[in-house]
C-alpha cells in the first residue's frame, strides 16, 4: 500500500522535477515543427497548470483535486488563448469562445493530416501541442505525486517520442539526455526516504555500484545487441546542432532504405543569366519576375560515395563563355518545334535539375554504378553532350535559348560537376574529365567549398509534339538500359505497366501514362518512411504499398518503362534552387533528387518526372500533360544525407498546394496521431487501474496491515528482521525515531502501532484470536503513517542524534 499524496516541500520539488521532465519530453518533437513558439507556449502553459496543482496540492491530503484542477486551469486556458475573437483578448470563457476553440483544433488536425515534416508552427498546429503537453504534465504528475508511483510517467513521456521515432524523424542528443536524466530523477525522487538523513551511505553506494553495472553491461552487451536482426533499422537520435562535413550524394541508392535524416546546407549558388542581354545583373533582375513560381522541391538518398577512377584526364581552366552561337537539342539533339509563343524567360526553371550522376543497373533493390574506363578531355568552348551530333560543337542559338550559369560549390563532396541535363560547354579549373557515355564531368577529387565553374546551356524548345512521334531510341550498351531484374515480381510488374498504358498508341503516350499514374496523389503517397519489406522485389513492394519517395517513384518509372522496351536510367543531382535578394540560386541538401531519364530516336534522354508535384513541382514542358499550367512547388520533404551525420532539418514546409488533394491520402501523421493517442490512452489506464486496486486493496487481516506498515516504514529506511516479535518492532521503531528526531511516536500514533502489534500477536499464537475489521485495520496503518509524518516534519530541522 503506498503512502498518500505528497505534500509540503517535498511537494513542491516533485512538482518542479515533473516540469522539467514534460519540458524535456516536448523537446522530441522540435525536429518535427518548423519554428519555436509551440515551444515557449507549451513550456509556459505546463509552468502555469503546475503552480494550479502545487496550490490545490496544499490545500488538500486527497490524489485527485489537484489533478482536477489542474485540468480545469488548462482547459480554461487553452480555451481563453485559442478561443478568443480575432484581434482582441478574452478574459472570461464562453461558450462562443469553446466553439472558437474547437473549431481551431480541428483546423489543427487538418494542417497536421495534411502537412509534411517539418509541419509548419501555425496557431491551429500549436494548439494540438500544447494540449498534448498539458495532458502529458496532468498525466505525470498524478502519477509521481498524487499516486507515489513514479515509475508510470514513462509511460506519458515515452508518448512525447512516439511522433519522432515513427516518422524517423528522431530528435537531437540533448532531448534524449535531459528526458532520461528528468525521468531517472522522478524515480530517484519517488525512492527516496522521507527522512533526508535516512541512509545516505548505503543510498550513494547502491547508486554508484548500479552506474558502474549499467555502463559494464552496455559495453558487453552493445556489439551482440547490434547484430539482432532489425536493430540496425532502429533510427538513433544524432549529436549536435548543425551539420557535419559536406553533402555526398549516394551512388548505390538502396530502395529498402528509409529517409530520416534531413539536411540545410547549402551545397551550390549559381546565378544564370541571358548571354545577348547586355548587363548580367538587369538580365537576373528581368529573370526575377519569371520566378515567381517558387523553386521545385526535392528529394534524394545521399549517402557515402564510391570511388571514381579515371585515366584520361584534361585541364579545363579555359573561359567557355566566350563561344558564339546558342544552345540547341535536349540532351541528345533534337530540332526543336517553331512556336510562336515568345522566347521563354532565362532563370534556374528554364535550365532545369543539376544533374550530378546517372545510373543503368539495377538489381531488384539497388542501384549501382559501374565507373568509365577512359575520361575523355574536351574543348571548353564546345558543347558536351551524349549525343555524338551535338558533342564538340558551338553552341547555337537558331537551335533554342543560350542560358549561362555560373556555379560556387559549397557543402558538397562529390567527384562529379552537378551540370543540366541538356547539352552544354563547363569552363572547370582543375583535372577533370569527361564521360562520353554517361553524360558526366569527373574528377580526380571531389569538389570543396570555394570551386566555382561557368556553363553556356543550350536549352532546346522541346515539345511534346516533338516526343509525340518520335520513336525509342537505341543508346550504347542497350542491355544495359533494358535489362529488368529477373526478380519473383517481374511479371506482375510488367503486366501491371501494360494495364497503366493499355490506351497509349506511341512511346511517348506510354512513358508519360506511367508518369502520370504515379504522380497521382489518389494512387500514391509521398513518404520517406519504406515500409518492411514483404518480397524480394522492392519495385513491387512499393507497387503494392504506394508510399515512397523520389528514389522508388525514378525506379517503378524506368522499371516499368523497360518492360515496355524503352531505354531507361535514372539521374541523380538537385532541382532548381531557391532564389535570394541578390538574385543568386540557392541548393541545400534538400534539394537533392532523383528522376527518371528516357531514351528517344534522336533526342537521346530525356527527363520525366513521377514524383508528386508536392515534393518536386511541376513536370518538365514537354512532360506535362497540362501544359502551360504551372503547379506551386513546395518545400521538399526529403534530402540529402552528409557524409557522417545528417541532422534534422528545421526549415519550414510548407502543405500541399490543394488541400483537398492531400486529405484525399492518407498522411504519416495520421499514424503518429494514432499512436501517441493509444499511448496517452494506455497511461491514463494504468492510472486508473492502479488507482481501483489502491481502493480495493484493504487489509482485511491484522497480518496484511502489518505488510502494509513495515513497506512504509522501510521508506524512511527503518527495516526489521523477520524474526523480530511484534513487540520488539515497537520498541526498535521508538528507538529508531528517537535516535534521529529526538523524541518517539506518541498519542495515538503510538497507540495504534501498539494495537496493531498487539492484533498480529494474538492472530499468529491465540488459540482463537479476535477478529478486527477491516476499518479498524486501515485506520491504525493510518494513524501511524500520520504521526510518522508529523514527526519528521517537526524533526527536518533538527541536527540527527549521534549513534555509536
Amino acid at each position: 500500500m503506498n503512502a498518500g499524496p505528497e505534500q509540503g516541500t517535498r511537494a513542491v520539488v516533485g512538482a518542479a522535477l515533473c516540469v522539467v521532465a514534460t519540458w524535456a519530453g516536448l523537446l522530441a518533437l522540435a525536429g518535427l515543427v518548423a519554428g519555436r513558439r509551440w515551444l515557449v507556449v507549451a513550456c509556459v502553459g505546463v509552468l502555469l497548470v503546475a503552480v494550479a496543482t502545487t496550490l490545490a496540492r496544499a490545500a488538500s491530503r486527497r490524489w485527485w483535486p489537484p489533478t482536477l484542477v489542474g485540468a480545469l486551469v488548462a482547459l480554461v486556458g487553452v480555451v481563453l488563448r485559442y478561443g478568443a475573437p480575432p484581434g482582441r483578448p478574452q478574459f472570461l470563457p464562453d461558450l462562443d469562445a469553446a466553439r472558437r476553440a474547437w473549431a481551431t483544433a480541428r483546423q489543427g488536425v487538418v494542417v497536421v493530416n495534411d502537412s509534411f515534416v517539418p509541419m509548419p508552427d501555425i496557431r491551429p498546429s500549436e494548439m494540438l501541442l500544447v494540449v498534448g503537453g498539458l495532458v502529458v504534465f496532468l498525466l505525470v504528475d498524478a502519477a509521481v505525486l498524487g499516486l507515489r508511483f513514479p515509475a508510470v510517467a514513462g509511460l506519458p513521456l515515452l508518448a512525447l517520442w512516439v511522433p519522432a521515432i515513427v516518422l524517423g524523424f528522431p530528435a537531437g542528443a540533448a532531448p534524449v539526455f535531459w528526458t532520461a536524466a528528468a525521468y531517472l530523477a522522478l524515480l530517484a525522487y519517488g525512492a527516496a526516504p522521507l527522512h533526508a538523513q535516512a541512509g545516505r551511505a548505503r543510498r550513494a553506494a547502491t547508486a554508484v555500484v548500479a552506474g558502474v553495472a549499467l555502463v559494464g553491461s552496455s559495453v558487453l552487451a552493445g556489439p551482440s545487441l547490434m547484430q539482432l536482426p532489425g536493430w540496425a533499422s532502429v533510427a538513433l537520435p544524432t549529436f549536435g546542432d548543425g551539420p557535419i562535413g559536406p553533402l555526398e550524394l549516394s551512388d548505390d541508392l538502396d530502395l529498402r532504405e528509409s529517409l530520416g535524416t534531413r539536411s540545410a546546407q547549402v551545397v551550390l549558388t549559381y546565378r544564370v543569366t541571358d548571354p545577348a542581354a547586355g548587363d548580367p545583373a538587369t538580365a537576373a533582375d528581368d529573370a526575377a519576375a519569371a520566378d515567381a513560381a517558387a523553386a521545385p522541391t526535392a528529394d534524394a538518398a545521399t549517402g557515402p560515395p564510391a570511388d571514381a577512377g579515371t585515366d584520361a584526364e584534361t585541364d579545363t581552366g579555359v573561359d567557355a563563355l566566350a563561344a558564339p552561337g546558342s544552345p540547341a537539342g535536349q540532351d541528345a539533339g533534337a530540332t526543336p518545334s517553331p512556336t510562336p509563343a515568345p522566347p521563354p524567360a532565362v532563370d534556374a526553371r528554364l535550365v532545369g535539375p543539376l544533374r550530378a550522376f546517372t545510373m543503368a543497373e539495377f538489381d531488384g533493390r539497388l542501384w549501382n554504378r559501374t565507373e568509365a574506363d577512359e575520361l575523355a578531355p574536351w574543348d571548353p568552348t564546345t558543347l558536351l553532350s551524349s549525343d555524338p551530333l551535338l558533342r564538340g560543337t558551338a553552341p547555337d542559338a537558331a537551335a533554342g535559348t543560350l542560358a549561362r550559369v555560373e556555379i560556387e560549390v559549397g557543402a558538397l563532396r562529390e567527384r562529379r560537376l552537378p551540370v543540366p541535363t541538356f547539352p552544354r560547354t563547363v569552363a572547370v579549373e582543375g583535372t577533370w574529365g569527361y564521360d562520353p557515355q554517361r553524360d558526366e564531368v569527373v574528377g580526380r577529387r571531389s569538389t570543396g567549398a570555394g570551386l566555382s565553374y561557368q556553363m553556356l546551356v543550350q536549352v532546346p524548345t522541346l515539345t511534346a509534339d516533338d516526343l509525340r512521334g518520335t520513336p525509342v531510341g537505341t543508346p550504347p550498351d542497350l542491355d544495359l538500359y533494358t535489362t529488368v531484374p529477373d526478380t519473383q515480381h517481374r511479371d506482375d510488374i510488367a503486366t501491371l505497366a501494360a494495364d497503366v498504358t493499355a490506351d497509349a498508341d506511341t512511346a511517348y503516350e506510354r512513358a508519360l501514362d506511367l508518369q502520370t499514374w504515379l504522380r497521382s496523389a489518389s494512387n500514391f503517397t509521398y513518404d520517406t518512411r519504406v515500409p518492411p519489406a514483404r518480397s524480394t522485389d522492392a519495385v513491387w513492394d512499393f507497387l503494392e504499398d504506394r508510399r515512397g519517395y523520389c528514389v522508388q517513384f525514378a525506379t517503378a518509372m524506368a522499371m516499368m518503362a523497360r518492360t515496355l522496351d524503352i531505354p531507361s536510367r535514372i539521374g541523380v543531382g538537385f532541382l532548381p534552387g531557391q532564389r535570394d535578394d541578390d538574385g543568386a540560386y540557392v541548393v541545400t541538401g534538400r534539394l537533392a533528387h532523383a528522376w527518371p531519364e528516357l531514351y528517344f530516336d534522336g533526342l537521346g534522354w530525356v527527363r520525366f518526372e513521377p514524383t508528386p508535384a508536392s515534393q518536386s513541382g511541376p513536370p518538365p514542358a514537354w512532360a506535362d500533360p497540362f501544359t502551360g499550367i504551372t503547379a506551386p512547388g513546395s518545400v521538399p520533404d526529403e534530402l540529402g544525407r552528409s557524409g557522417q551525420d545528417a541532422l534534422p532539418n528545421t526549415l519550414p514546409s510548407a502543405a500541399p498546394a490543394t488541400p483537398g488533394a492531400a486529405a484525399d491520402e492518407e498522411s504519416p501523421w495520421t499514424t503518429v496521431l494514432l499512436l501517441a493517442g493509444m499511448g496517452l490512452l494506455a497511461a491514463g489506464g494504468v492510472l486508473a487501474a492502479y488507482l481501483l486496486s489502491r481502493r480495493r486493496r484493504r487489509a482485511t487481516v491484522p497480518d496484511d496491515a502489518w505488510v502494509a506498515l513495515r513497506r512504509e516504514l522501510s521508506r524512511i529506511d527503518i527495516h526489521w528482521s523477520s524474526s523480530t516479535s511484534p513487540r520488539g518492532v515497537v520498541r526498535h521503531v521508538q528507538r529508531t525515531l528517537e535516535t534521529r528526531t529526538g523524541t518517539g511516536l506518541s498519542g495515538p500514533a503510538l497507540a495504534a502501532l501498539e494495537n496493531l502489534a498487539l492484533a498480529v500477536e494474538r492472530t499468529r499464537y491465540a488459540p482463537t484470536p479476535p477478529v478486527h475489521p477491516a476499518d479498524e485495520l486501515d485506520g491504525w496503518v493510518q494513524a501511524v503513517r500520520d504521526g510518522l509524518r508529523e514527526l519528521l516534519a517537526q524533526g527536518a530541522g533538527r541536527t540527527p542524534v549521534p549513534t555509536g
